[in-house]
């Protein structure tokens, strides 16, 4: 996959866009509460792609049940579809995960993971879209 096509839209047209939900989690940086997830305990194979610009961000086949109330993924779809920096939010440094295409907030990468990655990437259902296989 090459450079990723950006996605830019004012604040209105992500409002009209967006679930109140999605809105709250992508473009403020909030975080659904654990265990409520649409997508926490979704088995089926697939792609997860970004609520708010259809990136494609995971596949189903890089999803695990970690226990921790989230969506949980070792891997990216791609190299390019996900961006991380540093948050210092609530008293804690953490990695954010954001879309590369919007920069919505995604969740948060930590580094108890399986092998190979060693990489639990923890993500709010609110940013993803599930798209099943045919």
């Amino acid at each position: 996959m090459g450079a990723v096509d950006r996605v830019e839209k004012t604040d209105a047209e992500w409002r009209e866009l967006l679930t109140p939900e999605q809105y709250l989690v992508l473009r403020e940086g909030a975080t659904e509460a654990p265990w409520t997830g649409a997508y926490e305990s979704t088995e089926d194979p697939g792609t997860y792609r970004c609520a708010g610009c259809d990136a494609e961000l995971f596949r189903a086949d890089a999803k695990y049940h970690s226990g921790s109330g989230w969506p949980s993924f070792s891997e990216a779809a791609s190299s390019d579809a996900i961006e991380t920096r540093e948050d210092r939010s609530h008293g804690m440094v953490r990695v954010e995960a954001v879309c590369a295409a919007c920069g919505g907030h995604l969740g948060h990468v930590f580094p108890d993971g399986p092998e190979p990655s060693g990489l639990r990437y923890c993500i709010n259902s609110a940013a993803l879209r599930f798209d099943a296989a045919d």
